[in-house]
């Protein structure tokens, strides 16, 4: 690359820095503040309208309300993805939604029921669902005599007539089934339907025939809700805890920057001006596509970085490679660049894949969880392959060209990690043992095997009305610690009510008596009048359906992983010792919240969600290695399988250990500067990162080189 040629390029980059930078931080300097260059900041740290509904019809069933209420967080997220719904008493629900101050414009259409249409071939609706009796998963046997799934439709009386009039006019054509504007299913008339009971085949699964009966129950249900009362709520973590998460992320970047220059020389300023771009430009997309931030959001970000981070060590440690095998600096970086790709490539596909799956099934917390973790994803890899590529080509055309400037690899003795394999499963059966025997040991104690949080489980909802406006700090300083000396429990979330001097705190369910002793605190420290003291029971803001929807999003993201790594690998022992390195690490972190009683709380999600992009990375990259030391040899011995696996770990250890130690400064800073809850999803990402470089270096290789020795029916030592 010719010198001219180079400076112009370092200094659009350097613009582009710049002028990043400096969008960015008006950004940051708005968030928070009301509209324009903002980010949308969630509940927990900005707060939003806060709408209770009351049920009109009082003879509805659980399940009606629990229908409701998936339903209702379905339609909210075209608010936000953030937005909570959970029931409030016996007869009403709350809805939370971040990044609004005005109810008016939304509370018409929540009170609706589900939009559920029928529709002809042409497109007319002539059914609703309203006139849906009840819709049911079901089987039967087909032609060919096996079982076969579908769901069963019951109708009304009065739409009987008009559905069998409709199916027979419509034979051999399709008849759209239309929920909230989006086509759930598209069935084939086969006959004339009469009777007022239909049957819609064809469906590939039982679960897919159950979700389909959902959507339509959902969609057909009547329950009227009448609006009792909308409020403004305040954030539940207050200023601090974006304040400390901001300067936590600058001083982690900082810390990193300086770390990669001292160890890679001129790479390593690249690589920092590649974190400049991207964490600038990930700020600036969270504003375009107006992604709302909260506490398990940031989850993705910090992966992001990690695996921006990880991208760039895997580079340089390819380029020092190339040079010291003798090639010049020009051709080290060529070739570098290019036999770092695949590693780059596998690693984030695999985790892109993870974060489509939670954002097409996943719902609330987890679907924004997605979204910033894949706009970190393509963020990354843009500025792993294309800005440091030409900043690196740009250092060596204005003469930055000698080796001493990059480094060489050096040398190193293959590390016999093979030898000692039985060692490191016993210790992974340990580590996964010690966190089932402590939750069997809390069990027996009468405790919960978790510590799980009112998201999960539900509480109690008490709002007090003071004499004078405290702020959420002084209310964390101060009130929050006698209440949790009435609970016995950390788990306290807290709201102000805008435009008034109430707070709202929920707790953990509380009896009587507990009840009596918060209401006496209040009113004897701080002259609150005990009348204007209100309690009512909650459900869990994390429903039983929320969780279903990231449970499943999880096995199909896995399923996808493993066949994507067969196929990339043309080898299923990769694909199937990656995924149970997988499970090890979530096993790990799922210990540390059982043995450190930490809160299981919406937190939890994000962690397990995150460990489960990040572990996943680490873990292709050593096998890229693998694959290349193999040399597509069909056959080798097992004392030439021993040495691939030994020396592809070594050769990729600095790596590991320092991608690892890079993301491990910037969740440390997060948990030395945060406030308690973001310490509750600080400790366990820490456990997951260690778990992460343990299973990569010592567990995933060892387990496909005994799944190799197995297939080729070599006896093992």
């Amino acid at each position: 690359m010719k010198k001219n040629k180079s400076v112009a390029i370092l200094a659009v980059i350097l613009a582009v820095v710049v002028a990043l930078g400096y969008y960015a931080s008006i950004i940051l300097s708005s968030t928070g503040k009301g509209e324009g260059q903002n980010i949308t900041l969630g509940l927990d740290l900005a707060g939003g309208v806060s709408i209770t509904y009351e049920v009109v019809d009082k003879d509805a069933t659980a399940e009606q309300m629990s229908d409701t209420i998936y339903k209702l967080q379905r339609r909210i997220e075209s608010y936000s993805t953030e937005a909570t719904v959970y029931q409030n008493g016996d007869d009403r629900i709350c809805i939370e939604i971040p990044g609004v101050t005005d109810a008016n414009d939304i509370l018409e259409d929540l009170g609706k029921p589900g939009s559920l249409q029928f529709c002809d071939s042409e497109g007319n609706v002539f059914m609703t669902g309203d006139d849906v009796v009840d819709a049911q998963a079901g089987t039967y046997k087909d032609d060919m005599g096996n079982n076969s799934f579908c769901v069963d439709l019951v109708l009304s009386d009065t739409a009987a007539e008009t559905f069998s009039e409709v199916t027979g006019e419509n034979i051999g054509k399709t008849l759209p089934i239309v929920y909230d504007g989006q086509i759930i299913s598209n069935p084939v008339v086969q006959s004339q339907i009469s009777g007022g009971t239909a049957q819609i085949t064809g469906m590939e699964s039982y679960d897919a025939a159950s979700i389909l009966a959902s959507q339509i129950r959902i969609g057909s249900l009547s329950l009227e809700l009448e609006e009792l009362e909308s409020q403004v709520v305040g954030a539940q973590l207050g200023s601090a805890a974006m304040s400390s998460a901001l300067k936590a992320a600058a001083i982690g970047l900082a810390l990193i920057m300086v770390f990669m220059i001292a160890y890679y020389w001129m790479a390593g300023v690249a690589a920092s001006i590649a974190l400049i771009i991207y964490s600038t430009l990930t700020i600036a997309v969270l504003y375009w596509f107006d992604i709302t931030l909260t506490l398990p959001g940031i989850a993705g970000i910090i992966l992001g970085i990690g695996m921006a981070v990880d991208a760039n060590v895997v580079i340089y440690g390819r380029i020092r490679e190339e040079i010291a095998s003798g090639k010049s600096v020009f051709n080290a970086m060529r070739d570098g660049f290019k036999k770092a790709q695949s590693a780059i490539i596998d690693g984030n596909v695999t985790t892109l894949i993870v974060a489509a799956i939670l954002a097409w099934k996943g719902s609330g917390t987890v679907k924004g969880f997605a979204y910033t973790l894949a706009i970190g994803i393509i963020v990354s890899l843009f500025t792993a392959l294309f800005i440091t590529r030409y900043v690196m080509y740009a250092f060596y055309g204005v003469g930055v060209s000698d080796a001493k400037f990059y480094g060489r690899a050096k040398e190193r003795k293959t590390i016999n990690f093979t030898k000692y394999r039985a060692v490191f499963y016993v210790i992974a059966i340990i580590g996964i043992a010690s966190g089932f025997i402590g939750m069997g040991i809390h069990t027996a104690n009468g405790e919960k095997n978790l510590n799980y949080s009112l998201e999960f489980v539900g509480g109690t909802s008490n709002t007090v009305y003071f004499n004078e406006a405290y702020t959420l700090e002084q209310i964390d300083a101060e009130m929050v610690p006698l209440v949790m000396d009435i609970t016995g429990d950390s788990d306290v979330f807290v709201q102000k009510v805008a435009d008034s001097n109430g707070v709202i705190f929920k707790t953990r369910n509380l009896n009587l008596e507990e009840r009596e002793a918060f209401n006496k605190v209040f009113v004897d420290k701080y002259g609150v009048d005990e009348n204007t003291i209100s309690s009512q029971s909650i459900s869990s803001i994390i429903s039983s359906e929320m969780t279903s929807d990231a449970v499943t999003a999880v096995i199909i993201a896995v399923i996808l992983i493993m066949l994507y790594i067969a196929v990339r690998f043309h080898d299923f022992r990769f694909a199937t010792a990656s995924v149970i390195a997988l499970i090890h690490d979530i096993l790990l972190v799922l210990a540390s919240y059982a043995l450190l009683r930490i809160s299981v709380g919406s937190t939890f999600i994000a962690v397990m969600l995150t460990i489960l992009g990040y572990s996943i990375n680490d873990t292709i990259v050593v096998f890229d290695r693998v694959r290349e030391n193999i040399h597509n040899r069909a056959r080798m011995s097992k004392e030439e399988l021993s040495e691939v696996a030994d020396r592809s770990v070594t050769q990729t250890l600095a790596r590991s250990i320092n991608t690892s130690v890079t993301t491990f400064v910037m969740v440390l800073l997060l948990y030395i500067m945060g406030v308690a809850s973001i310490k509750d999803f600080s400790m366990p990402l820490m456990v997951g990162i260690i778990a992460g470089l343990f299973s990569s270096v010592c567990i995933s290789t060892n387990l496909w080189f005994d799944m190799k020795l197995m297939g080729s029916g070599k006896k093992k030592k």
